[in-house]
């Protein structure tokens, strides 16, 4: 018996399990009387780039968090990306929990030191808390390190005895075979729900294996590969296309890396194709070089991969530990991708003290021969929390939370100047964008969302200039 197969001895433990703790909690609550009413907050960013523009995604993390907590507790749902209001008075509320990555830590904490100032137990997650346990607790009741999911027992129970501790971190992550998806309703129901993207977020996978040296998943979500019961993946598709009436419903995977465990990725696209959905995800350059796995992917709906090729340049792959990019594969998955109607959206990153001037034509010269559909720039940003952070800390130019948005110059590179790398980071997003270099990239390409993008990016990219990035 496969570990995806439905119903398998350990999910029904599992199941088991959770209804136990369900009772217990409820059991708990009654007991105290206790129905805090939970204020759960999405902050915007304070960054000058566009991070929180246009639509954006339904923050899938905290409507995990909203679920789990509406369980047990009344909960409000605020998303301030798409125009929501933390109120100023905060006396309806027990509690406000607050999810915050790097570049919105300091909206957080304005939030955070606020309500502690009302008497209010406050909860900070996300991965900028988990990294700085120390600097979120001084806006903090308590800080939760990682997912919710793995210490919500714990915690819930905590709060309804008044017993708060600082920190919650589990001993070990959860399976996730029998996660539930969220309760979309949160988000659905707010006057500004339609700022949100059409395409709906979907979590299949959690962790990553490959241990970049930049990257915080590890951190967060571990580097055991976990994934869901499929059937339960499907279930939320399902679920989706009858919301909205159609078939053809969009979905974006939210997970790092979807395809780490072949022979689940395969039956999971397998049973997709069954739907008639479309769907977008991250892969990891590794698996692309097999002709039969772009295939299955567009077979089953896919439009768009996004890939972080990172670098051109060896010498960087290997210093930031980036093992599943090989160079001589760059070529064969895009075209494997490309056969099969698969757009690209690649991620490039640039500030790399093995950069050069050339690392620019290099990219520059890729992205044009390979038509490359949607390139992503980012200058490098050494995330609180990660070695590659404790590396550089000594080289980097500030600490203001909201320039880590990977677009802001955070130190000069031993190759070349920081002057001359805005100057070809400018000069390399502007020819990749401009319109005779979209026409080329684009050419035979079907007219959908991501011209749109490409047009975006033009106006965006033509106003560029050096102190934009400082």
């Amino acid at each position: 018996m496969t570990e995806n197969t439905p119903l398998s001895t350990a999910t029904t433990t599992s199941h088991l399990d959770k209804n136990l703790e369900e009772k217990s909690l409820e059991r708990l609550a009654a007991r105290y009387k206790s129905r805090k009413k939970w204020l759960v907050v999405q902050p915007v960013s304070n960054t000058s780039m566009m991070v929180d523009s246009g639509s954006v995604s339904m923050p899938l993390n905290l409507l995990m968090v909203a679920t789990l907590a509406g369980e047990l507790f009344d909960v409000s749902f605020i998303d301030e990306r798409i125009g929501d209001k933390v109120p100023e008075d905060l006396s309806p509320y027990d509690v406000v929990a607050v999810t915050s990555r790097t570049l919105n830590a300091s909206k957080a904490y304005a939030i955070g030191k606020r309500a502690k100032k009302q008497g209010k137990t406050v909860i900070l997650g996300g991965v900028h808390p988990t990294m700085l346990q120390d600097e979120a607790l001084k806006y903090s009741t308590c800080v939760v390190y990682g997912e919710i999911e793995s210490v919500w027992t714990e915690l819930a129970t905590d709060l309804i005895l008044q017993k708060m501790k600082p920190v919650y971190r589990a001993t070990a992550l959860k399976p996730m075979t029998s996660m539930q998806g969220p309760d979309f309703s949160y988000a659905l129901k707010g006057r500004n729900k339609k700022k949100y993207s059409s395409r709906i977020p979907i979590l299949a996978t959690k962790g990553c294996p490959v241990g970049c040296n930049f990257c915080t998943t590890p951190t967060i979500y571990g580097k055991n590969y976990r994934y869901r019961n499929i059937d339960f993946v499907l279930d939320e598709m399902r679920y989706h296309q009858d919301r909205l009436g159609k078939e053809k419903v969009h979905f974006s995977f939210m997970d790092d890396n979807i395809s780490f465990r072949p022979s689940y990725f395969t039956d999971l696209l397998e049973e997709m194709a069954k739907l008639g959905v479309r769907w977008n995800a991250n892969i990891s350059m590794n698996f692309l070089h097999k002709p039969e796995i772009a295939e299955l992917a567009g077979w089953s709906g896919c439009d768009l991969m996004s890939i972080g090729f990172e670098s051109l340049n060896p010498e960087t792959l290997k210093s930031v530990h980036k093992g599943s990019n090989r160079l001589d594969n760059y070529e064969t998955a895009v075209n494997n991708l490309h056969r099969n109607g698969i757009a690209i959206q690649g991620y490039f990153m640039f500030g790399f003290d093995n950069d050069s001037e050339e690392s620019f034509q290099l990219t520059y010269d890729f992205i044009m021969d390979n038509q490359i559909e949607f390139p992503v720039f980012s200058l490098v940003t050494p995330f609180p929390g990660t070695p590659y952070y404790e590396e550089m800390k000594p080289r980097l130019r500030h600490f203001d939370w909201d320039k880590y948005d990977t677009y802001h110059y955070m130190f000069e590179p031993y190759g070349m100047s920081g002057e001359k790398l805005l100057e070809n980071f400018i000069k390399l997003q502007k020819e990749v964008y401009k319109g005779k270099a979209i026409m080329k990239r684009m050419q035979g390409k079907p007219f959908n969302w991501v011209w749109l993008a490409n047009y975006k990016m033009n106006r965006f990219t033509s106003k560029l200039r050096p102190e934009t990035y400082l």
